[in-house]
Formats: C-alpha cells, sequence, structure tokens
C-alpha cells in the first residue's frame, strides 16, 4: 500500500472532463490488497492513473484553525477550500495520534456523509483500515487519512431533516414503508440531482428519517448491507454505480466505529439510513421487485466469491472490486444469498460509460 499511495501521490482529489469524480486510486488499490491481490496492486495502479485525467487539487489558500469552528466550519463543503482542509488534518495527525484526530472529526463531519456520494467517509474509512493493519503508520498513511477527511470536508454535503433510531421497524420495513417520487420520467442524473434538492417536500419524507428501531449497531449495519444488496439486485432499470453506495458505505463504517467511542457509533448508523433514504428517492420511483429480492438471489447461479473475487480483478473497474471486497466481507459476517447475487450483477451491468458517468450526479454545484 505504501508503494500503491506514493505512485498515486500527485494524483488530484477528483478526475474527469468535468473535474467532478472522487479519486478511487488509493480505495482500489486498499480493496485489492485486502481481497489478497497485493501483486496485482501495481499493475492496476497504473492502469488506473492512465484511464482519465486527474486534476490538481485545490491549492491551499487560507490557513484553517482546528480549534476555531468559526474558522472551519464556514469551509464544510467548498472544494476550492480542499487544499486548506488537507493541511489541517496533516496538521492535527502530526500533533495527536490518528485515532485522536478521527474521533474527534468524525461527528462534526457525520452531518454530510453523503459527501461525494459517500466517497468522503469511503475513502476514509480504507485509510483507517490500512493504518490499523501496522503497528506503526507511515506518512503517506496518514497524508491518505488526511485526504479522505479533507475530500469528506471539503464535498460536505448536508441533508435535510435529522435522522434518529427511536422508531418501530427494521431495516426491511422501514425501507418498504418509505414514500418514493412516483408518476415520474424515467430516473436520469439530472432527475435524481434535482429530487435530491427537494426531499423535504416529499410528504412522509422527515418521518422516515425516524422508522428504524434501536437496535445492536453491528446487527443494524447488518440489516442495511443485507437489505440493500438486495436493493440493488432488484433494481436493474436504473443507472447501476449509485445504489452499490448503499452497501459500501455501512461496510466502510463498520471499519472504522471499532476506533471510535461508544457514543459515536449509534449517530453514525442514523446518519447512515438517512443517506440510504437520499439513494432510494433519488433513484427509485417505485418497490419493483424489492421483495422478491431473496427468492431472485437464490435462484441466481452467483459462483463462489473466489471466483467473484477473480472476476472483479479481471473486469478491473474501482466500483466492481470495491463492491465485491464489501459483499465478500459482509457475506462472511452474515451469509445470504443477495450478496454474491449483487456482486455478480454489478460485474455485469457496469461497463466503461457506467465508470466514467459515475459520481457526476452528486458532485457538481
Amino acid at each position: 500500500m505504501n508503494d500503491a499511495l506514493e505512485r498515486m501521490d500527485d494524483l488530484g482529489y477528483e478526475r474527469g472532463a468535468q473535474g467532478d469524480l472522487a479519486n478511487h486510486g488509493p480505495m482500489g488499490a486498499e480493496a485489492l490488497a485486502t481481497l489478497g491481490h497485493a501483486d496485482e496492486v501495481a499493475a492496476w495502479v497504473e492502469s488506473y492513473r492512465v484511464a482519465m485525467p486527474h486534476h490538481e487539487p485545490p491549492a491551499p489558500r487560507f490557513a484553517l484553525d482546528a480549534h476555531d469552528e468559526a474558522s472551519w466550519r464556514p469551509a464544510l463543503g467548498a472544494f476550492g477550500r480542499a487544499g486548506d482542509w488537507e493541511q489541517l488534518f496533516l496538521r492535527e495527525l502530526d500533533d495527536a495520534p490518528w485515532r485522536t484526530v478521527l474521533a474527534r472529526w468524525w461527528p462534526r463531519l457525520l452531518p454530510g456523509l453523503l459527501a461525494g456520494l459517500t466517497h468522503g467517509a469511503i475513502r476514509t474509512a480504507h485509510a483507517v483500515r490500512s493504518l490499523a493493519a501496522v503497528p506503526e503508520p507511515t506518512h503517506l498513511q496518514l497524508a491518505e487519512l488526511a485526504r479522505g477527511l479533507a475530500y469528506w470536508a471539503a464535498r460536505f454535503t448536508q441533508l435535510p431533516g435529522r435522522p434518529h433510531l427511536r422508531g418501530e421497524l427494521d431495516i426491511a420495513g422501514a425501507v418498504a414503508a418509505l414514500p418514493r417520487f412516483r408518476g415520474e420520467v424515467a430516473v436520469t442524473p439530472p432527475v435524481a440531482k434535482e429530487r435530491l434538492q427537494r426531499l423535504d417536500t416529499l410528504p412522509g419524507y422527515s418521518e422516515g428519517l425516524g422508522l428504524v428501531a434501536p437496535d445492536h449497531v453491528q446487527w443494524l449495519l447488518s440489516e442495511m448491507t443485507t437489505e440493500f444488496a438486495g436493493v440493488y439486485l432488484a433494481h436493474d432499470e436504473i443507472f447501476p454505480v449509485p445504489l452499490i453506495h448503499a452497501v459500501t458505505a455501512p461496510a466502510a463504517v463498520r471499519l472504522v466505529l471499532p476506533h471510535l467511542p461508544l457514543e459515536q457509533h449509534e449517530p453514525s448508523v442514523a446518519a447512515l439510513w438517512q443517506v440510504h433514504t437520499a439513494l432510494l428517492l433519488a433513484f427509485t420511483r417505485d418497490r419493483r421487485g424489492e421483495d422478491d429480492a431473496v427468492r431472485r438471489a437464490t435462484e441466481t447461479e452467483a459462483p463462489p466469491f473466489d471466483d467473484l473475487t477473480a472476476r472483479a480483478v479481471a473486469h478491473g473497474d474501482e466500483h466492481v472490486i470495491k463492491f465485491t471486497e464489501a459483499c465478500l466481507r459482509e457475506h462472511a459476517l452474515r451469509p445470504d444469498p443477495r450478496f454474491p447475487a449483487a456482486a455478480l450483477a454489478a460485474q455485469q451491468r457496469i461497463g466503461p460509460q457506467q465508470r466514467i458517468d459515475a459520481q457526476r450526479l452528486f458532485d457538481a454545484g
């Protein structure tokens, strides 16, 4: 991973013709290494570097004071301040252990969890897993954590309403009870983005944020990843990338929670539920085959995960690699046929054009 991070050190936060696609390089490389394909990392990194141009990160402009909320809070969601955020977190990590910095900033950034289609939090989580695997962190690993947090802060996106786990339903019941934007044209990127901007005008949206009953946090994370693997499987009519993050985001948060104070665990799951609500309402018009996802997954002739992993590596797309790794890890914790079926579906649905346009829905503007 240190070799991979060094090779990608010059890449900016985003890439693509419009400059608003998240840099997936460090996340993809870390997922490959975790899947046991460390020997593939160097070649994958070189291929990733030339797949599309990355953009220079915004240069530092005005120093942010971590001890002065009036200094840093106005810079949340200001992508032009990404360089300032990176410098702030590098200073923080110079002055304190990385777990201390993480626990300090996690609750400050949590309300903006949707940032970069959750890539700020996911990149942070991959950096955390890398750090937790070594007795002494390297400068490159700490810099990657700083960049994950900086991207989260610079793309901070707060959704309307306040989620809480004080309802009476499990995750599956809450998904079934959520309202949907019905009767509209097919979901295109502009439609999805416009829906996000008017979530709070949909009757039942605010109530939906409080549908989920409190439960053990780890169980709720498994409920989320299992249910949304099925949701992904059910919705083959829509753009194939965004709903992937309804699985990879909670799987990523699971990696971070052991390094956070206990009191930050439940708010993290509540924030995830709000993100899940937003993704469902933005991209789906109805429940389609959600009720039938378990049967569909059971009848899918999905290969074993060893084969799915090999196929993901051969496919090469960063979303496919990260999704397959997350499904494998979640399946190991709570086996369910929806995980291998969803991983196979992603490998079949995601092609070159989806790789290019995957994140543009949320990051611009």
